[in-house]
């Protein structure tokens, strides 16, 4: 529990870092286009006092060619220069397809109003001159580079985030394979011995009890084993009678469990065949027997449902246990995280693989309420005869 805290808590301090970054990037990139707005004005503002210098004196020769090199500077800033009747007198930087035409030329000049008041230019005979200006392309296309830059960083951290995040469950997934083969291993060794010794034991009493329990428990360790050296691997779904499966599965664990729990199965009256590896596939459904049986505490009702739905195959195992809260069925599937004071935590993630990548098929809690019991679904295509 208190992992999942820390490690909702890191989560929520990376995305507030992303978006601190994104929004110090949007808000940087602003300020810069608003200088370049500023700057844009003020090239306008000493274009304009050129031309009212021009009007009020007349120049030399030397302050001519100033103007006229103040005026040819200005290759983006589109202008107009109406006179009092609105009729153009000058115009640069303006679309090429409206520039012979002078009542569109007039129609930008009025349009390029409602961004920036024209300046006037009063001259001395009366008729006055008003230059309209705005933003060059450059500078309305850059309006929206701050937007399309942030977009972007933030779809840079969620795919790093998202591939990082992959990663890691590609290494945890690396781990607990390793864990469950290594596990195998570890039984596999004393398990060859016992195997010998009941041998023996049968040439002096072959016909004890004990001695055929012994072989029995014998016999499920090696299916233990087996079943933990198939993680890691691709199995193959040879088996196909599921019916079969789970009858055996049900047997095997109804006499192993406490007497208090009323544990029934529900199978359909016809063979139902699914291709399927018998020896995982038992494995989950003891998984999510035993996990219904601690939450039921070892007293209650626990039935399992085999039925078909479409063209897929459902397996249910609903209990009268406990159930869960929404944080617990949120991680109960993943690996290491247990309710229980005993255990790793391995049963339902190592189950969830099984299901998940092995027979590609979903695995879920299809219903849950504290102090109701909980419903697990297992759900895997139909096979074919």
């Amino acid at each position: 529990m208190r992992k999942s805290i820390f490690a909702r808590l890191n989560n929520w301090i990376i995305f507030l870092l992303m978006t601190l970054v994104v929004v110090t990037i949007v808000v940087a990139s602003t300020i810069l286009i608003n200088f370049l707005r500023k700057e844009e004005i003020k090239r306008v503002d000493i274009l304009v006092s050129a031309l009212k210098f021009q009007q009020e004196v007349t120049p030399s020769l030397e302050v001519q060619e100033l103007i006229l090199k103040i005026y040819s500077s200005n290759t983006t800033i589109p202008m107009v220069v109406l006179d009092r009747e609105d009729r153009p007198m000058v115009h640069k930087n303006i679309p090429q397809e409206i520039e012979k035409d002078p009542v569109l030329v007039t129609l930008l000049a009025k349009k390029m109003a409602k961004s920036y008041p024209p300046i006037e230019i009063k001259v001395p005979d009366g008729n006055n001159q008003f230059v309209y200006y705005d933003n060059s392309q450059i500078l309305n296309n850059l309006r929206y580079f701050p937007y399309f830059l942030g977009f972007f960083i933030l779809c840079y951290f969620l795919f790093s985030f998202w591939f990082l995040r992959t990663i890691k469950k590609t290494d945890e997934g690396y781990l607990w394979a390793g864990l469950a083969k290594e596990t195998a291993h570890q039984i596999g060794t004393p398990l060859s011995s016992m195997i010998g010794w009941i041998e023996i034991m049968k040439l002096d009493h072959p016909d004890s009890d004990g001695v055929h329990e012994i072989e029995r428990d014998i016999e499920r360790l090696r299916t233990i084993s087996e079943r933990f050296s198939k993680i890691g691997s691709v199995p193959e779904l040879n088996d196909l009678n599921f019916n079969e499966t789970i009858s055996e599965n049900y047997d095997y664990l109804k006499t192993r469990i406490s007497r208090k729990i009323d544990f029934s199965l529900h199978l359909p009256t016809y063979t139902i065949l699914v291709p399927h590896n018998k020896i995982l596939m038992s494995w989950v459904i003891e998984n999510l027997v035993k996990n219904a049986v601690d939450a039921m505490k070892g007293e209650g009702v626990l039935e399992m449902y085999v039925f078909e739905r479409n063209k897929n195959i459902l397996i249910e195992v609903k209990d009268s246990g406990s159930g869960m809260t929404k944080q617990q069925v949120r991680n109960v599937f993943k690996p290491g995280y247990s309710t229980k004071k005993r255990g790793w935590g391995l049963g339902l993630s190592l189950a969830r693989r099984v299901i998940h990548e092995y027979h590609d098929g979903d695995i879920k809690i299809s219903q849950t309420e504290v102090g109701k019991g909980s419903t697990f679904r297992i759900t895997i295509k139909k096979g074919t005869a």
